[in-house]
């Protein structure tokens, strides 16, 4: 999977590639040839004691390191820069990707996977790539190199070379076995460490109100744990290599040198020969531990590969259509007909079998206890996640075939857990319209009934706005929200219960100047508040997925006994007349 995702990525960057692998042949080259140099100062300038031939070829070394030293530094920088392209070009692939999912696959992988997989999990595939242009191109360059000019310098000598570099290939392979299932494991407990630290920042209030600190202590401490405990034993298998490769290479320089003492004294080796000898085994050894680096960052790297693979090769279930329709011949018209809606693999669906109308100029409300569905109603119709069965259609077009910006701009949510931006009020509310004036921005807000508290905001409208809107109240972050689509202007409104923060003054005097501003176009409210809807043109009673009432208040108060349970479980008898 690595292969695949690197062979996929790097096929822009030949070019650099090419002529990084070029600067490595030559510096390996240049590596290599310096010991033969140095055999032949030693055997032909210091034994004989010239001078001149220790000075010339002196010099020559002295050139080839240094070009040794131009063509590493060459090599180093096109590879940091195609490895750090790489990863931009990664990152930026899985978040295209994540965000094409669905509330679906978002709610498959986690939010907290997916960060991990964007940032951690791409991170150790960029080094891996460093690694690879910086030290496999080398290392066997320089291992077959090494071999080659060792038999050059003594061929009875090389023998040794039989032994060593098989045991060696034989004991990391066996470590990086050992190694590969372990580095999956640490991805998944990274996973649930940053899926804990995620829940805790959110949820710090909750923690707080119940005095739960050191029970989330206890479980942030349990996950930190089990991954630091992983880690160690990781750990443990990387530091065997270390010792392993030392030992090999020290046995076999005493084997080379106790077998090379022997041959100099026959006269059949000179000193220069064993010392050249000497070099390329100690150069043969350090490409494989080189490539030991290597061998150690691929199993993660791998399994890395893996989960960004993951991503990039799911499709999303909401699929935008190959012939788009871009223009709508009716304004607002809202049909659902036999929609339905199940997550894969669940015991029953989600909705079955509803059927909704919504016209311009009404107001259609939909109830029904926690859990009824309302919300995946409300998300089937700007496709947040695609019906499994029958259709959603707007202006008498399935919304699986309108085009997605038309769809976005006829269509406005306010989701239930309504959700700013980090940046300024003004920024937030120009969301979905950038070139909207301030004029219409302070109107929306009045509607809303936000324009007191945005007004008594230092800054006004250039207030700042925390991440997720958390310096201001839940109430204010939904009137925010509510203005947030009032300049957006659609031609549906969707309110996903986004009345539950207000208090019952506020949310009267909304709803009032909500029904003068959205006076042409379609409403759909979800509330669990019955005074929110009550006054509603159409009301949709739910019950596990499906549709038990339609009609008006005062008729479902007759005729349905779900609706009737839910209004006196809110209001008496006389306040439900």
């Amino acid at each position: 999977m690595l292969i695949r995702l690197l062979s996929a990525r790097l096929r822009r960057y030949q070019r650099p590639i090419a002529l990084l692998v070029l600067l490595q042949l030559i510096q390996t080259s240049a590596t290599l040839y310096l010991p033969t140099l140095n055999a032949d100062v030693i055997d032909n300038g210091v034994v004989l004691g010239d001078t001149g031939y220790i000075l010339g070829h002196g010099g020559l070394m002295l050139a080839v390191s240094v070009v040794q030293v131009v063509c590493n530094i060459g090599a180093v920088y096109l590879g940091a820069r195609t490895a750090a392209a790489l990863g931009r070009d990664i990152r930026a692939g899985v978040f295209d990707r994540v965000q094409s999912f669905s509330a679906r696959e978002v709610g498959h992988f986690g939010a907290p996977s997916l960060i991990t997989r964007t940032t951690n999990d791409v991170l150790q595939v960029q080094m891996v790539t460093l690694m690879a242009f910086t030290l496999v191109v080398t290392a066997p360059i320089m291992c077959f190199g090494g071999i080659f000019m060792a038999l050059g310098q003594d061929v009875p000598l090389s023998s040794v070379l039989l032994g060593v570099v098989p045991v060696l290939g034989i004991a990391v392979m066996l470590i990086v076995r050992r190694m590969r299932p372990l580095f999956r494991t640490m991805q998944e407990r990274l996973d649930q460490v940053n899926r804990i630290l995620r829940e805790q920042i959110s949820g710090v209030r909750v923690i707080r109100a119940f005095v739960k600190d050191d029970f989330e202590r206890r479980r942030f401490h349990g996950a930190n744990t089990d991954l630091t405990d992983l880690q160690v034993r990781t750990g443990q298998l990387m530091a065997l290599m270390f010792p392993v490769v030392m030992t090999v290479v020290n046995v076999s320089s005493v084997v080379v040198v106790w077998f090379g003492a022997h041959r100099i004294d026959n006269g059949d080796m000179e000193i220069g020969a064993l010392t050249a000898f000497l070099s390329y085994l100690m150069q043969i050894v350090m490409s494989v531990m080189m490539a030991t680096f290597m061998f150690m960052m691929v199993p993660r790297a791998e399994v890395c590969a893996e989960r960004i693979q993951e991503v990039l090769d799911t499709d999303s279930s909401v699929v935008p259509p190959s012939a788009p329709v871009r223009r709508l011949r009716r304004h607002g018209h809202l049909e659902l007909r036999g929609a339905g809606f199940g997550f894969p693999g669940a015991e029953a669906p989600v909705l079955q079998g509803v059927d909704l109308v919504a016209r311009p100029g009404e107001v259609t409300a939909v109830i029904g206890s926690t859990g009824s569905g309302k919300s995946s109603l409300l998300g089937l119709i700007p496709r947040l996640f695609d019906a499994t069965e029958g259709q959603v259609l707007v202006d008498g077009e399935d919304v699986r075939a309108l085009d997605p910006d038309l769809l976005a701009s006829t269509v406005g949510l306010v989701p239930q857990r309504p959700y700013l931006f980090s940046g300024t009020v003004a920024s937030n509310l120009r969301y979905g319209r950038p070139d909207a004036s301030d004029e219409e921005l302070w109107h929306a807000l009045e509607v809303a009934q936000a324009r007191d508290f945005v007004e008594r905001m230092e800054g006004g409208l250039e207030a700042e706005i925390a991440q997720g809107g958390s310096n201001v109240s839940g109430g204010q972050r939904q009137r925010l929200a509510i203005a947030r689509v009032l300049v957006h202007r659609p031609e549906i409104y969707l309110f996903d219960d986004s009345f539950s923060a207000l208090d019952y003054a506020t949310d009267a005097a909304l709803r009032s100047a909500l029904e003068r501003e959205t006076s042409e176009a379609t409403v759909v409210i979800v509330a669990q508040r019955v005074a929110t809807i009550r006054d509603a043109d159409r009301i949709l009673v739910l019950d596990e997925g499906h549709v038990v009432g339609t009609g008006r208040h005062d008729a479902l108060m007759e005729s349905n006994e779900t609706y009737r349970e839910i209004v006196l479980s809110q209001l008496t008898e006389s306040e439900a007349a």
